[in-house]
C-alpha cells in the first residue's frame, strides 16, 4: 500500500500551451478563420501547397497569405478552393460562426447521476456538460459526496484521464495497486483506465471534485 505521505516526483516538461495566453485580436477575424479551415482541409486531403496551387491556379504566395489569414480571399478564389478540396464553400466559415458553449450550474443544482455502485449516502452530481465541440475532448465534472460508511466500495474503470480535488473530509483512494491518502486541498491526477475508487472513508462527510476527460467520438 502506498499512502500519499510519499512524494511523487516526475520529470517536468514545459506545457504545450500557455493557459493564460490572451488571443491575438487577429485570431478573431474572418480571414484567419478561413485560413485555418483551408489549411485543415488541405492537410486532410494530404495535399501540399504546390499541389493545391496547381489545382486552383492560385500562386503559392497567395495560398500562403490565405492560410495565414493575411488576405481576404474573393468569392471566386473561395469557389476555386472549394472545388479543389471537394468541400462546400460554406465550410470555410464554420470556425468563424461556430458557437462556443458554456454551462453555469448554480450551487446545489447539479444533476444527480446514477453510477455503478451508487448507494444511500453516496451522491454524484454532474456539474455541467458540453457535447460535440471543436476541441475533440469531452469533459465531465462531478461533485461527489460520501456521507455514510460502507464495507465495500465499487471500483471504476473507463477511458480518459481523471482529476480528483479533495474539498472536505479524508479518503484513502485506490488507483491500480496504490492507495493515496487524500485530505482537503489534495489533488490526484491519473489514467482512468486502471481500476480506481474510494478504498476507505477516513473522515466523513467527504466531498471532492472529479473531472473526467476523454476523446470525443464521432
Amino acid at each position: 500500500m502506498k499512502l500519499e505521505g510519499e512524494k511523487m516526483v516526475a520529470d517536468r516538461k514545459p506545457l504545450a500551451q500557455d493557459p493564460h495566453r490572451l488571443r491575438d485580436a487577429r485570431e478573431k477575424v474572418l480571414e484567419v478563420a478561413i485560413g485555418k479551415e483551408v489549411r485543415s482541409f488541405r492537410k486532410q486531403q494530404n495535399m501540399t501547397v504546390n499541389e493545391l496551387a496547381d489545382a486552383t491556379g492560385l500562386s503559392i504566395g497567395m495560398l500562403s497569405k490565405i492560410e495565414n489569414g493575411n488576405t481576404s480571399p474573393s468569392l471566386t478564389t473561395l469557389q476555386a478552393l472549394s472545388h479543389a478540396l471537394s468541400v462546400p464553400l460554406t465550410s470555410f466559415f464554420r470556425g468563424f460562426e461556430e458557437h462556443r458553449g458554456a454551462t453555469l450550474t448554480k450551487a446545489g443544482k447539479g444533476v444527480e447521476i446514477e453510477r455503478r455502485g451508487t448507494r444511500a449516502g453516496h451522491q454524484y452530481n454532474l456539474l455541467g456538460h458540453i457535447g460535440s465541440n471543436a476541441s475533440g475532448v469531452v469533459v465531465e465534472p462531478y461533485l461527489i459526496t460520501l456521507s455514510e460508511t460502507s464495507d465495500v466500495f465499487p471500483t471504476f474503470q473507463h477511458d480518459g484521464i481523471e482529476t480528483i480535488y479533495m474539498l472536505e473530509g479524508e479518503v484513502d483512494y485506490r488507483h491500480g495497486n496504490d492507495v493515496y491518502a487524500l485530505k482537503p486541498g489534495d489533488t490526484l491526477f491519473f489514467d482512468a483506465d486502471a481500476p480506481h475508487g474510494p478504498e476507505t472513508l477516513v473522515k466523513l462527510p467527504a466531498r471532492y471534485l472529479s473531472i473526467i476527460a476523454y476523446p470525443q467520438t464521432a
